[in-house]
């Protein structure tokens, strides 16, 4: 007869349920909760009432918690007087045409990798992983020679998007995220739809695709946030005030805007960020905790 194992910890069980170690066990939850609530709401919190404050309150010490008269219409001011909306179409043209890029290409590649099994795979496989141990910041002086004059081609990609684009495919991490996911996928699946006479663009199309929908929307959420945020790039590469980002474009306007305004703008920036998060926050934990099927 098997014996029953049971999950031991610092507390046990029968102390959680006596008077006095219930109630330390809740006080301590509750103080974490409540302590980690405000590291993380309180910088939003901060920047969502600093935009409804007048400028000398804004940069008073100590700050006040509400402001003692809201001005709403510090947001308006910064839509019109920072072009807000021309930014925000570009960064999510930007976004979306990273998103494409990725989906099309990073997937093509995971799958090729874990399924297809080409000679050398996993040395290629690991050269990209290797890439991930180089900062960002080294690559970003040969990634800007590369731009400026493409090889072969010899053309300039400067306020072009696929200054942005091209960068964004080369993700050795979401490559990685795909690859350990259709590891996953049992290969009965694979051997059942290759003796049906599908290939293997019919197999990553009807078979592993609907299947991997956590994992993508994973990696569209990371593919999004990344071109949303970035600063240093988009600076360099789009310097036309018509191809800016919306980073990049409130910085180049900070110089002699309110700080209040540039507060409320970048509380606008962040707006679609926070929605497009609420939307998928479940595919991105779906997504991280899918370990795959089980035969």
């Amino acid at each position: 007869m098997a014996q029953q194992s049971e999950t031991r910890s610092l507390v046990s069980f029968a102390q959680l349920q006596r008077g006095r170690g219930k109630a330390i066990y809740w006080t301590l939850l509750i103080t974490v909760l409540i302590l980690f609530t405000l590291v993380f709401i309180g910088p939003l919190y901060w920047m969502v009432t600093g935009a409804l404050k007048s400028s000398p309150e804004l940069a008073q010490t100590p700050p006040t918690l509400w402001p003692a008269d809201p001005q709403p219409e510090n947001y308006t001011e910064a839509w019109d007087r920072l072009a807000l909306a021309k930014l925000l179409f570009n960064t999510f043209y930007y976004a979306i045409g990273a998103l494409v890029f990725q989906l099309v290409l990073d997937t093509a590649a995971a799958y090729a990798l874990s399924k297809l099994r080409p000679k050398l795979g996993n040395l290629v496989l690991g050269m990209m992983l290797a890439t991930l141990m180089i900062p960002a910041m080294v690559l970003i002086i040969p990634q800007y020679v590369t731009v400026i004059d493409l090889p072969i081609l010899h053309i300039s990609l400067i306020d072009s998007p696929f200054a942005i684009w091209l960068p964004a495919v080369a993700n050795a991490f979401n490559i990685f995220l795909l690859k350990r996911f259709f590891d996953s996928i049992p290969e009965d699946l694979m051997s059942a739809a290759t003796m049906d006479g599908a290939g293997p663009m019919r197999t990553l199309w009807s078979i592993v695709l609907p299947i991997s929908r956590p994992i993508l929307g994973v990696v569209s959420i990371f593919a999004v946030t990344a071109v949303w945020k970035d600063f240093l790039w988009p600076k360099l590469v789009m310097p036309s005030p018509e191809t800016r980002t919306i980073s990049v474009g409130i910085y180049a306007f900070s110089g002699g805007t309110p700080q209040n305004v540039v507060v409320a703008a970048a509380v606008i920036a962040a707006i679609p960020t926070i929605v497009f998060f609420l939307i998928f926050q479940r595919s991105i934990m779906s997504g991280l905790t899918a370990g795959g099927l089980k035969e």
